[in-house]
């Protein structure tokens, strides 16, 4: 003999089945973005089927610039270590390699490993319309920086390794307070899967 399910189970069933077709949407139909991972990670699907999310190359950064990505960045990708340039900037240390206890971030070159491809922000960079700022020329330390006839800053594709100091001192969000978040006029992005890193 067949019983009706009380009310409230029926609520729970269809509650639960309407979040399990709302994830299976989710992950079908949203792309994953493309995330700055630490030095080491830049396959990504070496790196993701690796990370154990033990945190521990947050942990051991000494300018602190890894941190973690969100679940509004994917599902799969939450919790796993990412580049926050306004936090810190890339020295490459080793540290985070050294402690990774499964290789999902992997010893690396630092003279040819980039971690991303440093863009200059037109509508928020102060030498874009003001000119005279030259603090991430100034602060580059592999001079990948260089400014053009009108004082605007250029990013040499080549030279950039992505280590995110030019974002990390950019002083737009000071200058431009009005305009809120973390927003710099040079950030570090990642670089096309295609293999296009021209700026």
């Amino acid at each position: 003999m067949l019983t009706c399910p009380t009310r409230r189970t029926f609520l729970k069933m269809t509650g639960g089945a309407a979040v399990l077709l709302g994830l299976g949407g989710a992950l079908t139909v949203l792309p994953r973005k493309a995330l700055l991972r630490p030095p080491g990670g830049q396959d990504e699907a070496a790196f993701i089927s690796r990370c154990l999310r033990c945190d521990r190359c947050r942990s051991v950064c000494p300018t602190a610039v890894i941190g973690l990505a969100h679940l509004s960045d994917s599902i799969l990708d939450a919790r796993t270590p990412v580049m926050k340039f306004h936090l810190g900037y890339c020295n490459f240390c080793n540290k985070c390699v050294e402690v990774c206890p499964t290789q999902a971030l992997k010893p690396f070159d630092s003279k040819t490993v980039k971690i991303g491809l440093a863009t200059v922000q037109k509508d928020t960079c102060i030498a874009w319309d003001s000119r005279g700022c030259m603090v991430c020329l100034n602060a580059c330390p592999y001079h990948a920086i260089t400014l053009d006839g009108q004082g605007h800053p250029r990013v040499d594709s080549h030279k950039c390794n992505g280590c995110g100091l030019c974002e990390k001192v950019c002083p737009a969000l000071v200058m431009r307070s009005y305009i809120g978040g973390n927003v710099r006029g040079i950030v570090v992005t990642p670089i096309s899967r295609k293999g296009d890193d021209s700026v």
